[in-house]
């Protein structure tokens, strides 16, 4: 019974890419940044390969702190690859999209000015409440500089990023979550051709002026994939496609055929350690947003070095109920360097580690063209005729 458990640790890049400068992500390194910080350790993911990646930049004290050295003798466990994102972009929909085989050719339109009068026009007309802020923002601050207003009025705070997104903030007294889902329906409707953004995304909040917190129900609005990925293959061939955490919202549920939304990374680690108690064939494809979303947006180098941490401390219990068909993929889907001043993502390449018995063991896979390698890898292990971009590892 063959399973794949493919995990996406958002935002966990390992080094800028060579057209960084395009894309003002110079010097970003995501993995450099929360390797400096004292909490950093993962001693499980640098056995599986971690270090042995290309490229890979962190003092030898750093290695030696999680038992391992550079040396060659010392062999992992499991084997890597450098992975290179070829589509136009630096975002979750973009990055996630390509590793499931769909490479984006042109970036999905993003408002540094804001949007146009005419969008926020039309939205305020079809959801009948005016609009705060239309700019880009930080999640946080702009709760906090446009809270009290929004209570005062109920006018919606939209903003954006420099991503390819189109936020909506309300709290929940004052607009319930499911009249907010309602709205970023409206807005994803609304959101296409030349301003058809990647997400639409709900972002409630509860809590005082001065202290008011953002809450787990958030909601992503994706575009629907154009083209079918290794999903929707996977799904033809009638095998088990699961999704934990946005998967689900970042395909729009296209190629899947079961999925659970989770809060955080602790929950999408036991939903995924439930999943593996299951039996089924096919993947079982999971994000776990919390290191992009608390951290690396926020500049957090300590907050993300733990959340790092606390992933490699569970790691065992993840290959404790591996069964021997079956591979872990670990990967990321762009940066979010939380050591420099930007609180973007970043354009970086991102790591693959593979554990499992069908995996060839100690293997660099060397610098991959493409995110999209991944996918191609699942379906070749599936033996399912390709139909996407990239190229399987083995």
């Amino acid at each position: 019974m063959k399973r794949v458990f493919l995990i996406v640790l958002d935002s966990f890049g390992i080094g800028e890419m060579p057209d960084a400068a395009a894309y003002g992500d110079v010097g970003s390194n995501t993995l450099r940044s929360v390797a400096k910080s004292p909490y950093f350790f993962m001693p499980n993911m640098s056995r599986m390969g971690l270090f042995h990646l290309d490229g890979v930049d962190v003092p030898e004290a750093v290695k030696l702190r999680t038992g391992r050295t550079s040396a060659l003798s010392d062999a992992p466990v499991g084997s890597c690859a450098r992975m290179t994102e070829r589509s136009a972009g630096k975002d979750t929909t973009t990055g996630h999209w390509e590793i499931a085989g769909l490479v984006s050719e042109s970036p999905m339109p993003v408002f540094p000015d804001g949007f146009p009068r005419e969008v926020i026009e039309k939205f305020e007309h079809l959801t009948g409440r005016k609009v705060l802020c239309n700019r880009p923002y930080s999640g946080t601050a702009v709760i906090e500089d446009y809270g009290r207003e929004h209570m005062d009025t109920g006018a919606l705070i939209v903003y954006t990023s420099a991503d390819s997104v189109f936020q909506i903030a309300a709290h929940e007294d004052i607009v319930s979550v499911p009249q907010l889902y309602k709205y970023c329906e409206t807005a994803r409707e609304m959101l296409v051709g030349e301003y058809g953004v990647g997400r639409v995304i709900a972002r409630p909040f509860v809590g005082e002026p001065g202290h008011f917190i953002r809450t787990s129900r958030r909601h992503d609005y994706s575009l629907i994939p154009p083209k079918d990925t290794m999903l929707d293959q996977l799904k033809t061939a009638g095998y088990a496609v699961i999704g934990v955490g946005k998967i689900n919202d970042i395909f729009a549920g296209k190629g899947m055929t079961e999925f659970v939304r989770t809060s955080g990374n602790e929950e999408g680690i036991d939903r995924t350690l439930a999943y593996m108690d299951r039996d089924f064939e096919g993947l079982c494809f999971v994000n776990l947003v919390d290191f992009d979303m608390l951290y690396g947006h926020r500049n957090d180098v300590d907050g993300y070095a733990k959340a790092l941490a606390y992933f490699d401390e569970r790691l065992p219990e993840i290959t404790a109920k591996m069964r021997p068909e079956d591979i872990l993929m670990i990967t990321a889907d762009h940066g979010c360097d939380p050591g420099t001043p930007s609180t973007d993502h970043s354009r970086e390449y991102t790591p693959l580690i593979l554990y499992g018995e069908p995996v060839p063991t100690g293997v660099n896979f060397g610098t991959r063209p493409t995110f999209a390698d991944i996918g191609a890898t699942v379906l070749q292990y599936f033996q399912i005729p390709l139909r996407i971009a990239g190229e399987p590892l083995f």
